[in-house]
């Protein structure tokens, strides 16, 4: 947990992460809330698990440490092992809540099947996925979507080594390239819009589930090349150069403004929770997982650089918690592509949204 105390501490946002124990539990008040709205006094205690995806790690760890402004007695313990390794603890019934960068695919269902584990499934925001180099790289400010594969693609295992093989503008220099592994939900949406294949990738590349890793990594390598989610950007800004993606229409920088208006494509990604519903009969966890989708703590995940969804569409999804409705909209697709707020729209969408 002290990269997520590092990571909370530099978004922006005016607040300030507690110190973590050594099981990876989030204790001790802060001010992350004091602008949060009062909550209704109540004798919430016991103790809430989450795990999965480094992406949506830092919103959890900061809406934890909102929710347990008003409710200090809930113990909440926050982990990142991957959007996969997150899956297999939620559909062994280790976990409470998992986080994902991806849509649940059809065999964690099957193993939530099997365990008897049932799913609600919680989009709460976008990620606008960062690609990145070091500061010192002059020359790939923008990349084609047609580059970045010939990057990335497996047919460019030990064959495509140097940036000038990308582009022949591009300097005669070693490309070191860095990203996440195959428990990552970022991987697996990556080489979906990148490559065309999910999970599709070239393995001679320095992976890390770790973010903290690959941005140190890129960091002390003028020749290096990643990409992780956007927050992991915006808290290193100093450290790090954002590189621009054409996907078709011109270069576009990953903002806020450009998943609100669809131009960051294909790198625009939905992010999730998933709420047991086992766990949610206990009032704590209910409780928690309400608070993740109010639209009044909308700005807890905006303000560690995501995008969340509008308040019409978070009422709507409380309304699936509210109402148990399990499974997902995306029917064990795993990753998928073109996702908008508006898929989530409200009840009717949610049920019969079709996807690319």
């Amino acid at each position: 947990m002290e990269r997520a105390l590092k990571l909370a501490a530099s978004f922006a946002m005016a607040t300030s992460i507690a110190a973590c124990n050594a099981s990876g539990a989030a204790d001790g008040p802060t001010d992350a809330a004091a602008s949060t709205p009062a909550l209704a006094t109540s004798p919430l205690n016991g103790a809430i698990t989450i795990d999965g995806s480094s992406t949506v790690q830092p919103v959890s760890t900061v809406i934890a440490d909102a929710f347990r402004q008003a409710h200090p007695a809930v113990r909440i313990s926050v982990h990142e092992s991957g959007t996969g390794g997150g899956f297999r603890r939620f559909c062994a019934g280790e976990i409470d809540v998992a986080g994902a960068s991806r849509p649940i695919n059809a065999a964690e269902i099957a193993q939530c099947e099997s365990a008897g584990v049932e799913l609600i499934e919680l989009p709460f925001g976008f990620d606008s996925l960062a690609v990145v180099t070091n500061p010192a790289n002059a020359f790939a400010t923008c990349l084609t979507v047609d580059e970045l594969k010939k990057m990335w693609e497996p047919a460019a295992e030990r064959k495509i080594t140097r940036w000038r093989q990308i582009r022949s503008s591009f300097p005669d220099q070693p490309l070191a390239l860095l990203g996440p592994g195959a428990a990552s939900g970022t991987f697996d949406y990556f080489t979906l819009a990148v490559v065309g294949t999910q999970s599709s990738s070239r393995k001679d590349y320095t992976q890390s589930e770790d973010d903290t890793v690959l941005i140190d990594a890129v960091a002390a390598n003028p020749n290096a090349l990643a990409y992780f989610g956007y927050a992991y950007y915006a808290a290193n800004k100093d450290k790090l150069k954002l590189v621009s993606v054409d996907g078709g229409k011109g270069c576009v920088a990953p903002s806020a403004e450009a998943v609100a208006n669809g131009t960051y494509r294909p790198l625009s990604r939905p992010l999730f929770i998933y709420a047991s519903r086992k766990a949610m009969l206990r009032p704590e966890a209910k409780a928690f997982a309400e608070f993740y989708v109010a639209p009044e703590n909308a700005r807890h995940v905006e303000g560690v650089g995501y995008v969340a969804l509008p308040p019409a569409t978070l009422l709507s999804v409380a309304r699936r918690l509210d109402q148990n409705v399990t499974g997902s909209i995306f029917g064990g697709r795993g990753s998928v592509l073109g996702v908008t707020a508006e898929t989530f729209q409200d009840d009717d969408t949610l049920k019969s949204a079709l996807v690319r």
